[in-house]
């Protein structure tokens, strides 16, 4: 039989044929950030939360404070003390609270003698010491000056700071009136040895019994030396001048 050929033209897909690939709708990501949003915004809200509270804390925190290294006593001294390097202890300490004159190396004050007592803690300066450091704040020119009074268990009665007048009397011949003469007034004192005073600390002066020292101007200075060879020396505390 034989085979009849028809031409039905473009051929068309068969019932129930989809052409594509089948799949879901496609959704850009724009679509999808309100949703995740919806869902998380919990979530979210809390990481902002501690994102502003981290914020305020930082702000709020201060910035470690600067410090210098300064010395201070290890324990209550009193005065008179020879320092050594069991004596003092290096502190960490604002600027601010470190005065003129404050030492930061052991080294520097090892075998100096301490003008007065210091407690534990205090931080060591040089008008604490036996030394230049003792005239700290007094008129330009003056000097610290030794001298030698006459009894010497009076030195027990004045102490650094107090205001003295140093009078020399000369009268020693038996029945003679004694004679006395102000040699200087109202000068600070500056040590005594009735506060812990060891031999020797002061150059040229000896034994120090009965040693006291006084920050005396140009013309007390000149007035004051070699007194305590031409007669008896005395002090007399005053008060303060207004």
């Amino acid at each position: 039989m034989p085979f009849t050929f028809r031409n039905n033209g473009p051929s068309s897909p068969r019932p129930g044929f989809r052409s594509g690939r089948p799949g879901r709708q496609r959704v850009s990501g724009v679509q999808r950030f309100p949703s995740w949003l919806n869902r998380n915004r919990r979530l979210l809200v809390a990481l902002l939360l501690c994102a502003a509270a981290g914020i305020s804390v930082q702000q709020m925190t201060p910035a470690p404070a600067r410090t210098v290294t300064a010395l201070a006593s290890a324990r209550d001294l009193p005065a008179g003390t020879a320092l050594s390097s069991n004596e003092v202890v290096l502190v960490e300490v604002p600027p601010g609270m470190v005065p003129a004159g404050a030492f930061a190396d052991t080294a520097a004050i090892v075998g100096k003698q301490l003008a007065g007592p210091l407690r534990k803690g205090q931080l060591i300066s040089d008008t604490q010491l036996l030394g230049p450091g003792l005239l700290a704040g007094t008129p330009p020119g003056s000097a610290a000056v030794p001298l030698r009074m006459a009894d010497p268990s009076s030195i027990q009665l004045v102490a650094p700071g107090q205001l003295v007048n140093i009078v020399m009397t000369n009268g020693s011949d038996y029945g003679k009136a004694a004679e006395s003469q102000v040699l200087a007034a109202s000068v600070p004192v500056l040590w005594t040895s009735g506060q812990g005073g060891q031999s020797g600390p002061w150059p040229g002066t000896g034994e120090t019994e009965g040693l006291i020292v006084v920050a005396a101007d140009p013309d007390q200075a000149r007035a004051l030396a070699g007194s305590s060879t031409q007669g008896k020396l005395f002090f007399v505390m005053v008060g303060a001048q207004g």
